[in-house]
């Protein structure tokens, strides 16, 4: 099954950027070779970007604190698993202390280097960052990959609260919705919202319908199309019955 996640909000909107973001740079910055390390600056400088919104470190933070109390009103609750839930209590005040401690706008430490942002600003200009535009950028790529590998993790480490907070915040709303198994006849579908409001679409096809969905919403409804992939020109609409899960999900 193919996964597409469709945010309804734009606070969800940049939490999704932000996680993939954050998942990419954590593969880079694993890695060894140069090219992966410089693609790892590249995302951390789209990483500053997206998160360097003045209201998202208070957004997560009381979406945290949101959840906390609703939490804790299922204390004594025979239903509930008294551990479990004292863990994902835990979770969110320690995810929500380590968000506090975060000082001043998020990535100021990196906007003060002037050297990374030399380099930020090159890698605007395509073929910008070769060695005779940086060639104290092209040194750095020729150190030792543990060297940069320790560089790279002091940069990104600032920023960890944020990745911790956000990815709380999406599996609580991506557990909230209820899957229900869908026909899209001749490759469309609507779903009308009857004044519910919803925060994130999550649609799961599979990989054999060969199929790409096109997903736009409204106050009133949301409507799925689902194309044929082209990677020539423009997809058009499938013509025949398509199967897929669809989750609604809200916190």
């Amino acid at each position: 099954m193919i996964t597409y996640e469709y945010p309804l909000s734009e606070r969800v909107r940049t939490l999704l950027r932000l996680e993939d973001l954050f998942e990419k740079i954590m593969h880079f910055a694993s890695a060894k070779g140069a090219a992966e390390h410089h693609a790892a600056l590249v995302l951390l400088f789209e990483i500053l970007e997206v998160a360097g919104r003045a209201d998202l470190k208070f957004d997560l933070v009381q979406e945290l604190e949101r959840q906390r109390q609703i939490l804790l009103s299922f204390r004594n609750n025979p239903e509930i698993s008294e551990d479990a839930l004292s863990g994902a209590l835990y979770e969110i005040e320690q995810a929500s202390t380590q968000l506090l401690a975060v000082q001043g706008k998020i990535g100021h430490y990196l906007r003060e280097n002037d050297w990374l942002m030399s380099i930020k600003n090159r890698v605007a200009i395509p073929g910008g960052v070769c060695e005779f535009d940086l060639p104290g950028y092209h040194y750095w790529l020729n150190r030792d990959v543990l060297l940069r590998q320790k560089d790279i993790e002091a940069w990104l480490m600032p920023m960890l609260p944020i990745r911790q907070a956000l990815t709380i915040v999406l599996r609580l709303l991506r557990a909230s919705g209820r899957s229900d198994r869908l026909v899209a006849q001749r490759g469309a579908y609507q779903v009308m919202l009857g004044g519910r409001n919803y925060q994130l679409v999550r649609l799961q096809i599979r990989k054999d319908n060969h199929v790409i969905p096109e997903i736009s919403a409204g106050k009133l409804a949301i409507n799925v199309r689902f194309l044929r992939p082209d990677m020539t020109q423009r997809p058009r609409q499938v013509e025949t019955d398509v199967e897929f899960d669809m989750t609604l999900c809200n916190l």
